[in-house]
């Protein structure tokens, strides 16, 4: 018989509570293996791009609209950041849902798939009065 005490992985975790937190690493990893499978390199971690993700990602709960993902590519480009992309969305509560979400858009799969990226930050934000709930802020760049 399975132990059911072991907590459910991360990449299920519901967000859409005051505490929860995205595991990075656990994105990171799972970006990486899907950017591996058509051999693009893996992402680190980037504490910058993490600090911008979790910014926008609170600005877009606090607004309670996603943002436009040309506005943020320009901006975190401002910043010295080259070949900067963004998938910034709302309304999936787990990472797994985000990442298959992402998988099966055009445009947020290329963002996942950029071909020069090399680096990442990504955060969610909380919105307990909007319908989406959750707020997702994607960052990559060389």
């Amino acid at each position: 018989m399975a132990d059911r005490s072991e907590p459910a992985p991360t990449l299920y975790l519901a967000l859409a509570t005051p505490a929860a937190q995205i595991d990075a690493a656990t994105a990171r990893d799972m970006i990486s293996a899907y950017r591996a499978r058509t051999g693009l390199a893996p992402l680190a971690l980037d504490p910058d791009l993490q600090r911008l993700a979790q910014a926008e990602a609170a600005a877009m709960a606090v607004a309670d609209k996603p943002s436009r993902a040309e506005t943020v590519k320009n901006a975190v480009g401002r910043l010295g950041y080259v070949g900067a992309e963004a998938n910034l969305s709302a309304g999936y509560h787990t990472l797994a849902e985000a990442f298959s979400g992402w998988r099966e858009s055009k445009g947020h799969d290329a963002v996942m798939r950029a071909p020069g990226a090399r680096r990442m930050g990504i955060a969610t934000a909380y919105a307990p009065n909007s319908k989406y709930k959750v707020y997702w802020a994607l960052l990559v760049a060389e």
